[in-house]
């Protein structure tokens, strides 16, 4: 407690009699007093995203604008960059290395075209997640918000980006004669089931990200051997015929193959169910689930310390 003197200093005196013997919680509870920034319930901090889901759209759509705002395409990069990766992989790994033994050239392009798009809607997520919070140091310390709404916002980001882009996927698909059909519609539930998982992972990712900024660098490396483990230029049966069998079942459970294949699946005419692994769905549901809830709760988890230090 402090009273302040006829010249204006300041004089410390002792807190109300009545306050002797609480400790400092104790006083604080008294009155009505909360630490700043503490971290809330889990389920108040669901409420508290909820609320804030029209700012977590708003920023999503802000980021995605702003992104090719400085080139002149503006947001044709977003199909063409995707593409000229595909482009690339095509010359390399189906002309040169002839990675694409199996599979007729009908349905070669479309299979690694979709790889490619959906596997860049993984890692776009967890690239983005890595600077969620590190890259966003001055609105976190400016503002109180759940920090949540960064890395989730950004996920939504890229969830756009491919949705955009899917318009070009199914132009390509059609023009190797894989015309819509009931099946396109499963690209929903994959699509929302990859959504779950990506987010988590840029949830658990943005907290890793905020004490270690130098995750960034090491990200595309990690994410590059990803890729090359999880199909995107060439089947894995085929590729993995001469090995165990246990190899290519790994390969094609692992979340990246799961989405992928589910989406070529429902998109492609000759991708039939027999390139599938077993219960496909139930690992999608699975994978989306496990990273979905534990990457939340593990950003949750550190709530108070974002931005600080």
């Amino acid at each position: 407690m402090s009273d302040t003197t006829h010249d204006g200093a300041v004089m410390l005196t002792k807190p109300p009699a009545a306050d002797d013997g609480l400790s400092p919680a104790e006083i604080a509870a008294k009155y009505g007093l909360s630490v700043s920034g503490a971290r809330p319930g889990l389920v108040e901090y669901i409420r508290q995203l909820w609320g804030r889901r029209h700012f977590i759209l708003a920023f999503s759509q802000a980021k995605l604008t702003a992104q090719y705002s400085q080139a002149k395409l503006g947001q044709l990069w977003q199909v063409a960059t995707p593409l000229l990766n595909a482009l690339v992989y095509y010359l390399i790994f189906g002309l040169i290395l002839g990675t694409r033994e199996g599979i007729s050239n009908e349905v070669f392009v479309p299979f690694l075209v979709t790889g490619v798009f959906v596997f860049t809607f993984t890692q776009s997520s967890v690239m983005a997640g890595v600077r969620a919070i590190s890259g966003n140091l001055g609105l976190v310390r400016a503002l109180h918000f759940p920090r949540a709404s960064l890395p989730i916002s950004f996920a939504l980001q890229q969830l756009q980006q491919l949705l955009f882009s899917m318009i070009v996927l199914f132009l390509i698909a059609i023009g190797f004669g894989s015309y819509p059909k009931l099946s396109w519609f499963l690209i929903i539930p994959a699509l929302v089931l990859q959504f779950v998982f990506n987010t988590g992972l840029a949830l658990i990712m943005a907290r890793l990200g905020s004490k270690t900024p130098d995750l960034a660098q090491l990200m595309p490396f990690i994410m590059r051997t990803w890729m090359y483990a999880s199909g995107v230029m060439f089947s894995i049966p085929v590729m993995m015929k001469d090995k165990p069998e246990w190899i290519a079942t790994v390969l094609q459970l692992n979340p990246a193959a799961v989405y992928m294949d589910l989406i070529r699946f429902a998109l492609i005419d000759g991708y039939g169910s027999e390139n599938l692994p077993p219960h496909i769905w139930a690992f999608a549901l699975g994978w989306a689930i496990l990273f979905g809830v534990f990457g939340f709760v593990y950003f949750w988890k550190a709530e108070e310390r974002y931005g600080r230090g």
